[in-house]
């Protein structure tokens, strides 16, 4: 099979997980900008780390003949300092212009908190005024729903930002709904202890269909499994799918949404 790994963190991955993916046939992945795990002290330390992203992480890739693409933004985590926060997003401008950058994300809320919701808010005109596509993250467990809810809502609010050019991830069954309602794309993380499992996955996709839902490991330093995405279409292959189905799933959809985006090549 062919595939797409559309939402990883591949700086907190090691190169044997990039063996594993492309032995799986990845063909190509795509790192949102996120929380490193602790709150960074200053807007020079996301300052490397768009360098990492934009930099040394496409050529460590590319070393495994993987193509690799970035999202840019400060995550909600760090929001709530709105000065660290504004200094960041001044920042960002400088690396939209890197042949692998595909848009801002993934931005969105944490505790859905005012601070989170102003930085926000500034992020999707940083996006409406650099035509860029948006990645968003939705909070966790009993906030995802309101969450969810204020995020779309915010986005629809702004006239510039074209719902389809909008990929609302971590969703799960009680807000997958508002989001395609919503015109916009929905992304399902498959983690072993959050988020979904394979088959609550397939389930969702069986029910709104998946020309605009796609599926993701989001692998990061913590629980996690890169291959996370093509165990998935093993499922789907349990369950009677054919290889067309399963290649429209997992490599069109996500290609059709991500190459809105210029620098998306492959």
């Amino acid at each position: 099979m062919r595939y797409i790994e559309p939402h990883a963190h591949m700086v907190s991955r090691t190169t044997d997980d990039y063996v594993s993916m492309v032995t799986a046939g990845c063909k190509a992945v795509c790192e949102p900008a996120f929380w490193a795990g602790f709150d960074r002290s200053s807007s020079k330390g996301f300052y490397d780390y768009f360098r990492q992203l934009t930099e040394y992480e496409p050529a460590r890739a590319a070393k495994f003949q993987l193509p690799h693409f970035s999202w840019l933004c400060i995550n909600p985590k760090e929001s709530e300092d709105l000065a660290l926060a504004q200094e960041v997003l001044d920042l960002i401008p400088e690396f939209l212009d890197k042949p692998n950058v595909l848009g801002i994300g993934e931005i969105g809320l944490n505790k859905n908190s005012r601070n989170e919701m102003t930085i926000l808010e500034k992020h999707v005109d940083l996006a409406a005024k650099h035509n860029q596509l948006i990645l968003v993250h939705t909070p966790h467990l009993e906030d995802k729903l309101k969450g969810t809810k204020l995020i779309v809502d915010l986005i629809k609010s702004d006239s510039r930002i074209a719902p389809n050019r909008v990929l609302i991830d971590h969703v799960e069954e009680h807000t997958v709904k508002y989001v395609m309602d919503a015109g916009m794309w929905g992304g399902i993380t498959l983690y072993p202890e959050s988020k979904a499992t394979s088959p609550r996955a397939i389930d969702m996709l069986e029910t709104y269909g998946a020309d605009r839902l796609w599926m993701n490991s989001a692998c990061d330093w913590g629980i996690s499994v890169p291959l996370a995405v093509p165990y998935a279409a093993m499922e789907m292959r349990r369950r009677g799918y054919d290889d067309e189905t399963i290649d429209q799933v997992f490599f069109q959809t996500p290609y059709n949404f991500l190459s809105q985006s210029p620098n998306f090549k492959i």
